[in-house]
């Protein structure tokens, strides 16, 4: 490869190399391969190398997922690869080797984190920063350089099937969780960390098509942050369409607010195989250049579409210099990345060791403060000397913990093998309740009923093309490897003094491609509930799984209703500690919780009146064990339109007997009938831990455009007066001041990120 030159500019870089370069080297980078195709086993296939890739290769993906090999297999095929690249094409540059990292790793014996819509229910960004620290260190390692995550979708329907994947309902959350993820991927120095991909742009999980001002000011929200705020380089469009045109071939997306509006110089990537799906022809080369013509740069997984460009620029339909750009926006984040370095440090030398203690650790009190108490009469925590009835399908699966994306499931789903649950340990909740048992109490253990007792699940028509092959074997359910006893189940449960009942869904019942239909447990789970129930036990249902669960039927009359979501590897143990009180709950929803089968947008910022029949939970909802008094509230009276912004602080007294984690919020509403504001939005929060007794005093810095709303293609911020409410969730409100804005109305091209101030995330102190 050549030497680059430590005084010329990353650009001149690029400049000087593209140059170098022949056409059919430049059109490789914009291409990607499955490293199965250059592989004989563990060896590198030269003359596949010679045959296929004979100018080298842009990218290779998912290779991380596509077999059971540990890191240093990884590696060693990576290293492999980069050498030939390097001595065997015309100016030996390295391949972008990319995977899903979304919780964590997603290849075998990494540590499996969390999901997301979990992770957003901790509202504690520092932690998921450091999450992606211990990502990123890892994957770099193997040879990984481009992670395809966050995705960062706002999704405001509580039945899409990708709901898990994203961090709820609320643009400012998404943001403030996305921009941690991202930075902590980063950390501020592409060369010597990871680059991440935000996905996927714009609005694939609901709000693409809404109108332009929730567009602009929500759903556009957490990729401009994550953008302007932690330096995102990659972004994927979606497979959906946005006013009639596909993402990945839409110029008003792409070029129009990506490029012109914010200022976005980084590279452009195509969700697998969303290029091909390009609707009205079945003709590669239109396919090809309708995505670069609209600003499309890269075509995952393989290029099928791309291998036609250099047709299209023959014949005048895609123009030489938009093919320049797209080659150059390639080699700039491999530039950025060090890959061009004239000794590029590529992947690391001796054993790789996963799952490091300090990375469970990690993992454990992320599911520890994602999990979120829904219901509790007083039962939880449980003390000593209690005997426990423990049934359900999600009770000793590991399939409990495992949300999309993940390793075992992405391997059972897309390539039918069945992952174990030790590489990396899964701590189901038999295990973590069965470890961490009182003194004197006792622990017996029935299935009760299975997650379905036929096939729930149809695989859609659009999306990853590579799930067209499950249409044909769509009628397979998991394996538990267990025998449902119900009636075993319910004679254990009516000699019990608790019963627990872990209920949910499961990676085949929900996931990217995989709709179910509905929200409410599946299969014969509710009547089993209704069995438990008819025992006269209290029953304490923990829900798991990817989206809210319509359980208002059976919610009141449990005696505790716990939602852990797909809580990762810890998850047994978190649940465990819980439940038994080691740690006091302190999740707080990040969606609107259905109290009602929906499969249609609901949000809190809509305006959701407080006897909504549709909401069972409102958003921000989580119980404690303990409480806590909201006091002395400070607010400036008054700020400039035009000026720095206005501060906010305000006490919490923890006033019960258990150590805890409390989730301040704090949200804007208009006084002003006649505002174009949202009706209230979340513009704040912050997680602080008090010990009984404690209090603490929290801090906020607003900027003026926190109050600004998008009208007439500008951002404008009015003078005028406005609510400033904080609370335990939107509906819980335990103090409420005003702030008046002065001065003359502002318009802005472009809503301000307050970088000057570390942005609008975080804006809090602790005293």
């Amino acid at each position: 490869m050549q030497t680059t030159d430590k005084n010329k500019s990353t650009n001149e870089l690029v400049d000087q190399l593209y140059n170098n370069m022949t056409t059919g080297e430049r059109l490789a980078q914009l291409h990607s391969i499955y490293i199965d195709n250059l592989f004989d086993g563990d060896r590198l296939d030269t003359d596949a190398c010679a045959r296929l890739i004979p100018n080298g290769a842009g990218h290779i993906s998912q290779y991380a997922v596509t077999h059971r090999k540990t890191p240093d297999e990884l590696r060693d095929m990576v290293q492999q690869l980069q050498t030939w690249l390097e001595e065997n094409t015309p100016n030996g540059i390295p391949a972008l080797f990319h995977d899903e990292v979304l919780t964590g790793i997603a290849t075998y014996g990494a540590t499996i984190y969390p999901q997301q819509i979990g992770l957003a229910c901790s509202f504690n960004t520092e932690l998921a920063e450091k999450k992606t620290r211990q990502t990123a260190a890892d994957f770099r390692k193997m040879g990984g350089r481009l992670a395809l995550s966050p995705m960062v979708d706002v999704v405001r329907n509580p039945a899409f099937n990708r709901l898990e994947e994203s961090y709820g309902e609320d643009g400012f959350l998404s943001a403030a969780m996305g921009t941690a993820f991202v930075k902590g991927l980063q950390n501020g120095d592409l060369k010597n960390n990871i680059a991440a991909c935000t996905k996927h742009f714009l609005g694939y999980g609901g709000g693409g098509n809404a109108p332009e001002k929730e567009r602009m000011e929500d759903i556009l929200l957490p990729h401009e942050a994550i953008i302007r705020l932690a330096g995102s380089k990659v972004l994927m469009t979606g497979y959906h369409a946005v006013d009639g045109t596909n993402c990945v071939a839409n110029s008003q997306l792409q070029n129009d607010i990506l490029r012109d509006y914010l200022h976005f110089d980084g590279l452009t990537v195509s969700d697998y195989g969303s290029i091909n799906q390009l609707p009205g022809t079945d003709d590669p080369l239109q396919h090809a250049t309708a995505a670069m013509n609209g600003g499309n740069d890269v075509d995952f997984p393989e290029g099928v579409s791309y291998k036609h460009l250099p047709e299209a620029v023959e014949k005048g339909l895609v123009s030489a210099k938009r093919v320049e750009e797209a080659v150059k926006n390639v080699l700039r984040l491999k530039a950025e990345l060090g890959m061009l370095d004239s000794n590029p440090d590529l992947y690391a030398n001796g054993h790789i060791e996963f799952d490091a203690p300090e990375e469970r650790q990690t993992a454990y009190e992320l599911a520890t403060q994602s999990i979120v108490l829904l219901e509790n009469n007083g039962i939880l925590p449980l003390g000593e000397n209690v005997k426990i009835a423990l049934t359900g399908p999600n009770a000793n699966s590991m399939w409990a913990m495992l949300g999309d994306y993940t390793y075992p499931s992405m391997r059972y789903f897309w390539q039918l093998q069945q992952e174990d649950d030790l590489h990396p340990r899964i701590v189901n909740l038999k295990d973590g309740l069965t470890s961490r048992l009182p003194q004197g109490s006792t622990i017996n253990y029935s299935r009760g009923c299975d997650w379905t007792e036929g096939v729930e699940t149809v695989i859609e028509e659009t999306g990853d093309e590579r799930a067209a092959y499950m249409r044909k074997i769509q009628n397979r359910m998991i394996d538990s490897g267990e025998t449902a006893d119900r009636e075993h189940a319910l004679d254990i449960a009516a000699e019990s003094d608790v019963i627990i009942a872990a209920m949910g869904e499961n990676v085949i019942l929900c996931g990217e491609n995989r709709d179910r239909g509905s929200l409410r447990l599946p299969g014969q789970q509710e009547a089993f509930v209704e069995q438990l129930l008819a025992t006269g036990k209290p029953v304490v249902l923990v829900l798991f799984g990817g989206r809210a669960q319509v359980v208002s039927n059976l919610s009141k009359r449990c005696a505790a209703v716990i939602q852990a979501w797909y809580p990762g590897e810890e998850g047994g143990n978190a649940v465990a500690d819980i439940i038994f009180g080691k740690v006091c709950p302190s999740g707080k929803l990040c969606v609107t919780y259905p109290a009602k089968e929906l499969h249609e947008p609901i949000c809190y910022n809509y305006g959701l009146s407080a006897n909504d029949q549709r909401v069972a939970y409102p958003f921000g909802y989580g119980l404690s064990y303990t409480s806590f008094h909201y006091h002395n509230m400070r607010l400036d009276q008054s700020a400039p339109t035009s000026g720095n912004g206005f501060e906010l602080s305000f006490s919490i007294t923890n006033t019960g007997p258990y150590n805890a984690d409390e989730i301040a919020q704090v949200y804007f509403s208009p006084t002003n009938a006649d505002s174009k504001l949202k009706p209230i939005q979340l513009q704040g929060f912050n997680r602080i831990s008090l010990k009984a007794g404690e209090t603490r005093t929290l801090s906020f810095s607003f900027l003026p455009e926190q109050l600004g709303y998008y009208a007439d293609k500008q951002w404008h911020v009015d003078p005028g007066t406005y609510q400033v409410l904080v609370g335990a969730s939107v509906a819980d409100i335990r103090l409420k001041g005003e702030i008046k804005l002065t001065g003359e109305p502002q318009h802005m091209a472009l809503r301000s990120t307050g970088k000057d101030r570390n942005g609008y995330f975080p804006q809090r102190k602790i005293n």
